[in-house]
């Protein structure tokens, strides 16, 4: 939808990812040079809170899970959080947190924990822990979503163990004084290289001021790099992206 917020169809459920429902400009800047998020929502949040029956909130940062976001959630949706978080998100009223310490299977989809790192050196300590997640249902291709993470060796291991048929990352480079938080568009092209048969989709670009990579910086630096647009999407905000049960095997054939 934006930033980092999906919504997620798969196995006949609707689940809805780190919403952030802020309106363009409405909050501070992270880096000085405007306040975010730089672009409105490309819909409503009616719209995108439609039909959801499941919400994942990744972590706890303003551009993950604002304050407008949850008020509007409905406060009965079972919400799956990263262990340490639940808590917190009780204290804003929701009644059915579950942490997701190792698997969780809801409605024949599971739910497995990653690991991800929020950055390198001292500035991890400031973002704090974030997690990924893989998501797997009968004839429903795999996903993996790496969240707010820098490419470090478990994401590796996740790719390299668990052979995702998609990989949802945030390669937008973006900076915390100075320090890398998240992957950016050589890291991305790392990825697509250590999967070449697996659909890499990504988004968390063009919409905080503090991103140092946009989708054109990110198409031209993978092209550049021998990256096909048939495997590494990147969606435009409200796009839709449609993936069979055989996605990765068009893809090896288009690489």
């Amino acid at each position: 939808m934006r930033n980092a917020t999906l919504k997620l169809e798969v196995a006949g459920r609707t689940i809805l990812i780190d919403p952030f429902f802020a309106p363009k400009h409405s909050r501070p800047a992270f880096a000085g040079r405007s306040r975010n998020p730089l672009v409105d929502l490309p819909t409503s949040t009616d719209e995108i809170l439609d039909g959801v029956e499941l919400v994942i909130v990744s972590h706890l940062h303003s551009d993950h899970f604002d304050s407008l976001a949850q008020s509007l959630v409905p406060k009965q949706l079972p919400l799956i959080s990263q262990p340490g978080d639940e808590d917190k998100i009780r204290s804003f009223g929701f009644e059915n947190v579950t942490p997701l310490i190792d698997t969780i299977d809801w409605q024949g989809i599971r739910l497995t924990r990653r690991d991800g790192r929020h950055g390198f050196g001292a500035v991890l300590e400031k973002m704090g822990p974030v997690i990924g997640f893989s998501i797997e249902a009968p004839h429903e291709p795999t996903l993996y979503w790496s969240g707010d993470t820098v490419l470090y060796p478990p994401v590796e291991a996740t790719i390299r163990n668990t052979r995702p048929d998609i990989i949802v990352v945030h390669p937008c480079g973006a900076l915390w004084e100075g320090e890398q938080i998240a992957m950016d568009a050589e890291q991305a092209v790392a990825v697509c290289n250590a999967a070449p048969e697996a659909i890499v989709v990504a988004t968390h670009l063009d919409s905080l001021d503090h991103a140092t990579i946009g989708r054109a910086d990110l198409r031209q630096h993978a092209l550049a790099r021998g990256i096909s647009a048939a495997q590494l999407r990147i969606p435009d905000d409200g796009q839709i992206l449609e993936f069979g049960a055989a996605v990765a095997a068009p893809h090896a054939a288009a690489r």
